[in-house]
């Protein structure tokens, strides 16, 4: 393994973290503006519609992997301007 690639290692991770707290709040407040509503229906609440349910779920999923690509490719970028190689 290139040693770049190790050092990209630790970087990943908090790089992962954030983009979890990132799409977290992004989904929230992409909610409250399609939705008017402060929170996303769970899974189990008896009392929302299944069409809402699996919106919120869908949305989320969408969401989480944009911004994660997004952080993922940026932070690759990023390595590559430092390092000159890609992390692998």
């Amino acid at each position: 393994m290139k040693a770049s690639a190790l050092a990209y290692k630790p970087a990943s991770l908090a790089l992962g973290a954030a983009s979890g707290m990132l799409a977290a709040a992004a989904f929230k407040k992409t909610w409250q503006l399609l939705r008017h509503e402060d929170e996303a229906p769970k899974a189990t609440d008896e009392q929302r519609h299944w069409n809402e349910v699996l919106l919120a779920a869908a949305l989320q999923g969408a969401l989480f992997a944009l911004v994660k690509a997004a952080v993922d490719r940026g932070g690759a970028t990023a390595l590559r301007h430092l390092t000159g190689t890609w992390p692998t």
